[in-house]
């Protein structure tokens, strides 16, 4: 029986052969890595990823497409987490991770954060995203691309925007090109701010309100003077620091915390 993509799940079926190729040479999976992929779907990126590995992890929310999953393969060769993407633990599967899949466009972004909590047991991470939320992630200081997204990720990954992926490439055809991206955690010893829950906090603060200056938008974490004083206008838009400046406010912040 045909299964029905369903708008809930965000489900949007990759079928066309050439893009899941790229894609497995991408990730480029060896019998000695551990790999999991969220929403195997279908299976059109699951069945060439067993052709290599002994084992797959696989999350999935759809039940329907679970049982499809356990009449095709073995149980232990296609470990299920039957679940959300967004509340699975990520860190029980050990460590050095490749973590493949295409995401829901319509969890994308808390999913990525949620994903960013298990850097340190990821090697890395190739994902099929909506290419705007992609340009976003990679995005550089002063455009309007440029937010919140792209300092916290680009904090804790390098990443490489790979390749396009046109909407007729799935099934059900999405009205918006996806985009392929790779992810690879930084090394513990390059990311220098001291708190990086902080660093988030004044993150989303600064592009709380992205027409307002950082004078209004962080006044209630750290002044004009302060600012001033680490070589930042405080009349720019956040959009306009770059990662550094960031990281510097954070750790200018953190020092009078830990004063007081």
């Amino acid at each position: 029986m045909e299964h029905r993509a369903r708008k809930r799940f965000g489900q949007n079926f990759l079928t066309d052969p050439n893009t899941v190729r790229r894609i497995i040479d991408a990730v480029r999976p060896g019998p000695d890595d551990t790999v999991v992929e969220i929403g195997p779907g279908l299976g059109a990126l699951t069945e060439p990823l067993l052709a290599v590995l002994p084992r797959l992890h696989v999350v999935e929310i759809d039940r329907d497409l679970i049982a499809r999953l356990r009449q095709r393969h073995e149980p232990d060769r296609l470990v299920i987490h039957e679940g959300d993407a967004l509340a699975f633990d990520f860190g029980v599967l050990g460590q050095q991770l490749k973590v493949v899949g295409n995401l829901p466009y319509n969890i994308s972004t808390p999913l990525l954060f949620h994903l960013a909590g298990f850097a340190a047991q990821v090697r890395e991470m190739t994902f099929m995203l909506q290419k705007e939320v992609v340009m976003r992630m990679v995005a550089e200081p002063g455009g309007g691309d440029y937010g919140r997204l792209s300092v916290m990720l680009q904090y804790r990954f390098d990443m490489l925007r790979l390749f396009d992926v046109p909407p007729g490439a799935f099934r059900p055809a999405p009205k918006v090109t996806s985009s392929i991206v790779r992810m690879v955690p930084k090394p513990d010893a390059s990311l220098m701010a001291v708190d990086a829950d902080l660093l988030g906090e004044i993150v989303t603060a600064a592009f709380g309100q992205r027409r307002k200056t950082l004078r209004n938008t962080l006044k209630a974490i750290v002044g004009a003077a302060a600012l001033e004083a680490l070589g930042i206008d405080p009349g720019l838009r956040a959009e306009r620091l770059t990662l550094a400046d960031f990281v510097a406010i954070s750790n200018h912040v953190a020092a009078l915390r830990a004063r007081a």
